[in-house]
């Protein structure tokens, strides 16, 4: 079971760049972040190399954040500024050693613009991995992809061999409610899964762990990201982990 510290979650006790120390004196190692791009590559290279951690996953810059923009993949008259954060991240990846990106697709949107933008984004990046991710409709009200079954046909329609889905287990049970299932019929087409409890997006309990566990039984080789809001200080609440390592065989 291969679990990455969201550091844009957890450890928000610590200025950013103190929560790769974190994670690692947590037992993680492996991290994951929304964005990098408020940082200089080279420290939190730095950071990533000094801690040994594997960094498995950013976002590609998601447009203007704080003006409501949140992502650019499926924005018709955005097709440039997309194609410049695709070009963008790669630089980034190529620092961090970060071989999986996610391209959010943004609020509302035209789905012949979202497949233009991913067909050209997946051919730039070349051996890199991308994801598209379905979210929630009430996190994130308007979001063009919100549907878990429409994300998998999507990666499965336009084939595209470094084209796959990203699996957030709480997104999943926010749209469908039913996540066992899913985790099953889509696991094929999965680069990175996401966990954390479905109660207040906090850390996982009994009945999520029992999917996290399916899921790694289903993908032992993947990732999957802690992206959760530590209902307390993070420290207190990482017991979960022991209990999700102890349920794997």
């Amino acid at each position: 079971m291969r679990l990455a510290a969201n550091l844009s979650m957890m450890f928000n006790e610590l200025p950013f760049l103190d929560r790769f120390a974190a994670a690692r004196a947590a037992g993680f190692e492996a991290v994951e972040f929304l964005f990098p791009y408020a940082f200089d590559a080279r420290e939190i290279a730095a950071r990533l190399e000094g801690e040994g951690l594997e960094q498995v996953l950013f976002n590609l810059p998601p447009g203007d954040w704080e003006a409501g923009e949140r992502g650019l993949a499926a924005l018709p008259g955005r097709e440039a500024a997309f194609r410049e954060g695709v070009a963008r991240a790669a630089d980034y990846a190529a620092a961090l050693g970060c071989r999986t990106l996610h391209a959010m697709a943004g609020i509302g949107g035209d789905d012949a613009v979202y497949r233009e933008n991913l067909a050209f984004a997946a051919d730039a990046l070349g051996d890199l991995t991308l994801t598209v991710e379905p979210i929630n409709p009430v996190d994130m009200p308007g979001y063009h992809l919100a549907d878990m079954d429409a994300g998998a046909a999507l990666v499965a329609g336009m084939d595209l061999p470094n084209l796959r889905l990203q699996f957030d287990l709480y997104h999943c049970h926010r749209i469908h409610g039913e996540v066992a299932d899913r985790i099953a019929r889509h696991a094929p087409l999965v680069a990175h899964w996401q966990v954390a409890g479905f109660s207040g997006r906090h850390e996982p309990g009994p009945d999520e762990i029992a999917l996290i566990v399916a899921a790694a039984r289903a993908t032992p080789d993947l990732a999957m990201g802690c992206e959760y809001r530590p209902a307390g200080a993070t420290k207190a609440g990482l017991g979960w982990l022991d209990a999700a390592r102890q349920a794997m065989p």
